[in-house]
Order: structure tokens, then C-alpha cells, then sequence
């Protein structure tokens, strides 16, 4: 019996096979904020640059729309669900403690030959997946890796805190993963963490810490809290040096990018990464005015509407970078 050679493991890369997004229908306005908080459309848009959101319908959960992102992503594959070996979900608002969403997903697409599991890294979520999803593949031990980042921060937010409510959004993103065949290859990554800075943003509610009761559900411990200001701080700090270690890495300076696809947090945070760089904003993939931070699934959707509109070319040098709740922060560079 002729038994097929393991492959060469020094030579194999990893590609994106595939990008999907889905977003609600349901449209939130800052006109609509207006009469929920006191707040104004003005200071919405000069703080953060967010002038709406998406909210997901009640019956649609982290689960559904990473399952429609997912089947989006296997359809611009041109991929079987039945050939995906791995799904992996990153989220902070799981459908539930457990299974895992991934499980969930998994169901929804009928894709019953892969192992699924959660990551949770926040904002950071979708590019510490597809560092997680890369290493699979180029292991050799899988050819079909599914990273799918999904939230519904909406389930999460104090709708009568004007600082936090007016942030977020929900939705979905996926991408493919699979062996490299020359285009769309990840090239390196830098990732990064600090617990001191936790309780800069998080959610105290719910977990082993302070389980759900009477008492936890009356003093609001089960929306997120964030300090807005020492957040910024670290952001563009942590987003920048992650975004030069990639570069670096992957053997490029950051005037080689042709597009920096980050994190959909705030405005004023990418414009200061871009300043940092070195690089305008006409290089940078912006659409939180229209989505707001959907916290992990923001950066695929970003680069699954450029993907989409055509403004990517052959051969392109992408920077995918994130900050997030941890505080978590990450960086990868992509050659399209």
C-alpha cells in the first residue's frame, strides 16, 4: 500500500481563501440616540466619528450572524462546509457560557468534520484568530480553517450610559483559511497583552468573579465598562509598536502598505495610528461611521468591504490591526 508523503512543513504558507461579513438590517442613528441619552449628533461624530449602528433583532444571536459571515466566506472559497476541519469564533458575547459558539456555528452551516472552539481576546479577537488559524495550516496538520469574529455588543451595553451606548454596534465577519497558492498570504503577525490594564474596559458581571444574581443584574454589572480616556492612550501606543513588529517581521517598512485595515473603534485612534505610521488616511479602510466597533468583527468586515469594492489589487501590502478589552492588541500583514 502506497502511503502520500507528509507535506514539505518549511514550505507551506497560509492564504485567506475567503472573506464574508453580515450585518442587521436594523439601523441606529445618532438622531436616535438623541432621544434615548442626552447626547447630540455633533458630539457623537466629533468625538468618535460614528454616525450609526447595527442592532441585531432580537432572535438573531453571536451564532447566527457568525454562521451567515461564515457561509458567506465558504461561498467566495468556492468551499464545502463539509471540507472545514477547524472553526474557530473569537467573542466576548457567546450566545451562552457553553458550548462554545463555534459548536453553535458549526451546526447552523453543517460543517460536522470540524473542531470548534472559542477565542476571546476582545477587539483583537479577529487577528489573534487568524494568527491561531495560520499556525494551524502551516503545522500541516489542517488545510481548511474557518475564523469567524462575531458580537452582539448590543446585548452587552448600558443603553443610558451616553459614553458608552453611542459606541457599538453588531455584526459579523469570517475568513477562510487555507494552504497558500501564491495570493491573499498572511505573512507574519505581532501580538500583544497586558492584565494590568484590565479593568480599563470589561464586563465584571457574570463569570465565576460575580456570578448572576438579583443583586449583580440591580447594579449593572453585566453591561461593559470602559474608561474612554486610558484606552485611547494605550491604543495608539500599542496598535503602532504591533504594527511596526509586523511590518518588520514580514521583512517591509510601513511606507511598503498600500492599506491599513484597522480596528473600527474610533476615528481619532486611526487617525493617530496613520500619523504614526507615517502613512494618510487616504490608505486607511474606514467604515465606523456606518457600523460603529463591533468589537472583534470589525477589522473582517473592513477588509471584506474592501475586498468587495475592488479597492484591493494583486500584490498589495495590507496591515490588519487591532486593540482591545485585555488590553489585548495585534497586528498582521497580509500580501494580497
Amino acid at each position: 500500500m502506497s502511503v502520500s508523503p507528509l507535506p514539505d512543513r518549511a514550505l507551506l504558507r497560509c492564504q485567506v481563501a475567503g472573506t464574508g461579513a453580515w450585518l442587521p438590517e436594523r439601523v441606529l442613528t445618532n438622531a436616535d440616540l438623541e432621544k434615548m441619552v442626552e447626547t447630540n449628533d455633533e458630539w457623537i461624530v466629533s468625538r468618535t466619528g460614528i454616525r450609526e449602528r447595527r442592532l441585531a433583532a432580537k432572535e438573531e444571536h453571536t451564532s447566527t450572524m457568525g454562521a451567515r459571515a461564515a457561509a458567506a466566506a465558504l461561498e467566495a472559497a468556492g468551499v464545502a462546509a463539509s471540507e472545514v476541519e477547524m472553526i474557530l469564533c473569537a467573542t466576548i458575547t457567546p450566545d451562552m457560557p457553553f458550548p462554545c459558539t463555534a459548536c453553535l456555528i458549526q451546526k447552523e452551516i453543517g460543517a460536522s468534520r470540524a473542531f470548534c472552539f472559542d477565542l476571546e481576546a476582545a477587539c483583537t479577537g479577529y487577528i489573534y484568530g487568524l494568527e491561531v488559524g495560520r499556525r494551524f495550516i502551516e503545522s500541516g496538520a489542517y488545510k481548511t480553517v474557518l475564523v469567524v469574529a462575531s458580537d452582539k455588543l448590543s446585548s452587552i451595553t448600558d443603553w443610558k450610559d451616553r459614553n458608552t451606548c453611542v459606541l457599538f454596534g453588531d455584526g459579523a465577519s469570517a475568513a477562510l483559511l487555507r494552504p497558500s497558492t501564491g495570493a491573499r498570504e498572511i505573512l507574519s503577525a505581532s501580538l500583544g497583552a497586558s492584565g494590568e490594564q484590565a479593568g480599563l474596559l470589561y464586563m465584571p458581571g457574570g463569570g465565576a468573579q460575580h456570578p448572576a444574581s438579583a443583586k449583580t443584574v440591580e447594579q449593572g454589572l453585566h453591561f461593559l465598562k470602559m474608561n474612554g480616556r486610558e484606552v485611547y492612550k494605550h491604543a495608539v501606543v500599542n496598535m503602532a509598536r504591533a504594527s511596526e513588529e509586523a511590518i518588520a517581521r514580514a521583512g517591509f517598512k510601513p511606507t511598503d502598505i498600500a492599506w491599513i485595515i484597522p480596528h473600527q473603534a474610533n476615528l481619532r485612534i486611526i487617525q493617530g495610528l496613520a500619523e504614526r505610521l507615517e502613512l494618510g488616511m487616504e490608505r486607511c479602510v474606514v467604515n465606523l461611521d456606518r457600523y460603529g466597533n463591533i468589537s472583534a468583527a470589525s477589522a473582517g468586515i473592513a477588509l471584506h468591504e474592501a475586498v468587495c469594492d475592488g479597492r484591493l489589487k494583486k500584490g498589495d501590502l495590507l496591515l490588519l490591526v487591532a486593540f482591545g478589552a485585555g488590553l489585548t492588541w495585534g497586528a498582521a500583514v497580509l500580501r494580497w
